[in-house]
């Protein structure tokens, strides 16, 4: 026997991928045992791989997905089953979503761009990136983050760059601006998840026009406008944190640890009320009446790690009356915190517990996540995560029944870790299945008229590309869904793509949703695959004719804050000692000052307009020793503020490709050396 092999008794160190693989597995199987019982396997589609000493089914492999990186085993694997179409990888798609040179999408699309702090948008059906708007962090091909007005913007929303502040954002779920239970066109509102932050991109400009950094709130993370008009915009704080946290707070005592939903004015961006609840959040929506908002939320236990954040089998979906609340705000009954008057909504308040609670705390099974109303606004939906099921509470029924358990109307089992859910406008709910790694298509009406936890009302699923998180359908969240398309947005790609290293793109799939079939997928049919930078995390889409953003600036809109500068009226104002003010205007090849000329220490502000009426024609400013990186669209105005404090002749010089002579359009900053 030679040194390097074992004694007969001896049983080999397991593999590390595959020791890692079964714990995550025997965790899941752990939280899901009361939900999943064992004759469910039974269900698994008869794919599977084989890793050393380990064989795995679908499910089984997208339980474990997330927690190790197996794609180099599956290489040239294609999974079938229910597919349908090209759903299983091989096939070609029926469906044309091509859009040719020349013509326009049908609709916008916004897509949280995740850790980027952006929001991206892009055309449906094409899925062509048109843009990025910077949110929470600054950007330097536009510029934001750049001048004075939007540094401005990312100072209220957080102080960026302090030591206190937040460097960067994690963008999760757009909304958009509703009148009469429709898009208007107005705003787009968007979270970040790093902090209690909530961002307004102005859709006139597509430009974040204002950030809210929310008090009494770390993670904000789902959002909601409250339908039909949007009132309030709101945002749901997910983790617990002491408030207030100066250190103070005994770490284990869970009494002093808050998780509140904030209710914000739309226009001022102004937080109006808060309701600290019981547990944590999780997502959010609002009826069509103008009458309830509704989040998930889970870790009703109040624990601080996840043996006991999962210990109960059920959770809460939250139901806040806002009459009710309205009520409690006129009536005195809130406590002003950190600015803030808050209403204690929590399971055992007196606001709560009588007879006519602001919050209706109503039994959910085990970790609900999604949180979804239904176009009609019959039904509110929290989609289980950690149970098969989506349950649909009649929301007319909430303040009627005795027992808030009596309101849940339909319990459809769609399928394991159903996290969210979309709706096509002809009855029909989709449902992403995280660890199923398909998409279930089921009938309202017959979840509703079926026994709970029954299979009868799925009407078709498809298989995807890998573990869904959020989906969208078209405009479903109006009243009236357009009902043709759908995304899924998947958190893994593995082998979809060719690789790109270690860090890997998600994968954004286009699925056609226009046709009902009496077919494995219920018509659903996948047509394309498109690459993303992590991590998007949730889209939502509005017709193309219900948002007009202007090719242009409209000199209106800054009137009285910053000056038109024409060529005639560039020049150069002293306005103190160690203070001068810089007017130049600018256009394709020339800046209305070919030169001009400070003092070494002055505090300089340079404010530059796009003289030209051309779309398209951008001009920018640079002038790099001094970070000055201006973007200006045509008949915008920028301001910038700076200390010239290293004497030198510096080049300002455009940024955008805006003529043939470029490369030659130049001025000259020369800053002398004080006397």
């Amino acid at each position: 026997m030679t040194d390097t092999e074992p004694d007969a008794g001896e049983m080999p160190e397991p593999d590390p991928a595959e020791k890692l693989l079964r714990e995550h597995e025997a965790q899941l199987d752990e939280l899901i045992a009361d939900v999943e019982p064992p004759e469910d396997d039974a269900t698994d589609d008869g794919v599977t791989l084989d890793l050393p000493g380990l064989t795995l089914g679908r499910r089984d492999l997208m339980k474990t997905g997330a927690a190790v990186g197996v794609a180099t085993s599956l290489a040239g694997c294609s999974f079938g089953g229910t597919g349908g179409g090209n759903g299983n990888g091989n096939g070609a798609s029926t469906t044309d979503h091509k859009v040719p040179p020349g013509e326009h999408d049908d609709y916008y699309g916004f897509w949280s761009g995740g850790h980027s702090g952006e929001v991206r948008v892009v055309g449906i059906p094409s899925m062509r990136e048109l843009r990025r708007i910077p949110v929470f962090q600054k950007d330097g091909a536009v510029g934001y983050g750049h001048d004075e007005q939007t540094k401005e913007v990312l100072r209220e929303g957080g102080d960026v760059g302090s030591v206190a502040g937040h460097e960067w954002g994690d963008t999760h779920h757009p909304i958009l601006s509703e009148s009469g239970g429709d898009y208007d066109g107005r705003y787009l509102w968007i979270n970040d998840k790093v902090s209690g932050r909530l961002a307004r991109i102005n859709l006139k400009y597509f430009e974040t026009d204002a950030i809210t950094d929310i008090p009494n709130m770390q993670a904000c993370h789902g959002c909601s406008v409250q339908s039909p008009d949007t009132k309030y915009v709101y945002g749901v704080g997910e983790f617990r944190v002491p408030v207030p946290n100066d250190g103070t707070t005994d770490p284990d005592d869970a009494d002093s640890y808050w998780s509140v939903f904030a209710a914000l004015d739309p226009e001022s961006m102004e937080v109006v009320w808060q309701v600290r609840v019981s547990g944590n959040l999780d997502n959010a929506d609002s009826d069509k009446e103008g009458n309830w908002a509704f989040a998930t939320g889970y870790n009703k236990e109040e624990a601080f790690e996840i043996d006991g954040m999962t210990h109960d089998d059920r959770d809460n979906l939250k139901a806040f009356d806002i009459e009710a609340i309205e009520a409690a705000l006129d009536a005195g009954e809130a406590e002003e915190i950190n600015g803030v008057p808050v209403l204690d909504g929590r399971q055992d308040s007196p606001l709560t517990s009588g007879s006519d609670p602001i919050v209706h705390y109503i039994p959910t099974p085990k970790g609900p996540h999604g949180c979804d109303v239904e176009p009609s606004g019959t039904y509110v939906t929290a989609s289980g995560k950690l149970s098969p099921t989506v349950t649909m509470v009649e929301i007319d029924k909430i303040k009627e029944v005795d027992d808030p358990e009596d309101a849940i109307v339909g319990q459809p089992r769609v399928g394991m870790g159903p996290l969210h859910t979309t709706w096509d406008g002809r009855g029909h709910g989709y449902t992403t299945l995280f660890i199923d790694s398909q998409i279930a298509k089921w009938d309202i009406e017959q979840a509703v008229e079926a026994e709970k936890g029954s299979e009868e009302p799925v009407v078709g699923t498809i298989d995807v590309h890998y573990n869904p998180g959020h989906l969208q359908a078209v405009e479903a969240e109006t009243t009236d869904p357009a009902g043709d398309w759908l995304v899924t947005l998947n958190k893994l790609s593995k082998d979809r793509f060719i690789s790109v290293g270690p860090i890997h793109p998600d994968n954004d799939q286009l699925i056609a949703i226009g046709e009902d079939a009496e077919t494995e997928t219920g018509g659903m049919e996948l047509v394309a695959d498109h690459p993303v930078h992590p991590e998007p995390h949730d889209c939502v889409f509005a017709s193309r004719d219900k948002i007009s953003p202007n090719n242009i600036w409209d000199r209106e809109d800054y009137e009285g804050e910053k000056e038109y500068v024409t060529e005639d009226n560039s020049r150069v104002e002293r306005t103190g000692d160690r203070s001068v003010e810089v007017y130049t205007s600018v256009k394709r090849s020339e800046y209305g000052l070919r030169d001009f000329t400070v003092k070494e220490g002055d505090e300089v502000t340079i404010t530059v307009t796009n003289i030209e009426s051309s779309r398209d024609i951008i001009h920018g400013l640079a002038i790099p020793q001094y970070a000055i990186n201006l973007s200006i669209a045509p008949q915008d105005t920028r301001k910038v503020t700076f200390t010239a404090d290293e004497p030198g002749i510096y080049w300002a010089y455009c940024t955008y490709f805006c003529s043939a002579l470029h490369l030659e359009m130049r001025s000259r900053m020369i800053v002398e050396p004080r006397d």
